[in-house]
């Protein structure tokens, strides 16, 4: 039987079309204490994350990032960012789960996000990191866009049983 946690993560769909009703910090602080809570290989949690309101900011991103052009409605980004520092080999995994966990509350909190990925293209993480100033050893994985759904989509899972292996492949 279906639970809130199963339809909210099958109500999850990438949003490119926003209204102007801003997202109160309050829901960014949620979407960012989901993000903490994901798991964290040897809990070593390497993220960081630069939320952009500004305008000028989320369109230049828009305009750095080929598949981004909905941050210039979006009234906020989120850039999650790994500390290759704290965490060498697992911080992709790491900020992916905590990407996810955003996307998942964002959806329980009636907000729509898209998911725009950097990392590991050079170019784009070059561009990212030098408009938002992150230094050195901090990799920004994606971008993601959040604000109020200016377009519907049904909930849907993408289930494919040709694709599941049971006991070997």
């Amino acid at each position: 039987m279906p639970t809130l946690a199963i339809d909210n993560l099958f109500a999850r769909r990438s949003i490119r079309a926003y209204t102007s009703e801003p997202v109160t910090d309050g829901q960014v602080e949620i979407l960012l204490q989901a993000a903490m809570a994901a798991p964290s290989a040897s809990n070593r949690q390497p993220w960081h994350f630069v939320v952009v309101r500004d305008a000028a900011t989320r369109a230049a991103l828009a305009e750095a990032h080929p598949h981004a052009k909905m941050l210039t409605q979006a009234p906020v980004c989120i850039v999650p960012c790994g500390d290759t520092a704290i965490a060498p080999d697992f911080w992709v995994q790491d900020l992916c789960a905590a990407t996810e966990n955003i996307l998942l509350a964002a959806t329980g909190l009636g907000l729509g996000t898209v998911w725009c990925g950097v990392h590991p293209r050079a170019d784009r993480t070059a561009e990212v990191r030098e408009l938002l100033g992150i230094p050195e050893g901090i990799i920004p994985l994606c971008l993601i866009a959040v604000g109020h759904a200016d377009e519907q989509k049904e909930p849907r899972t993408q289930y494919d049983a040709a694709r599941v292996h049971q006991e070997r492949w």
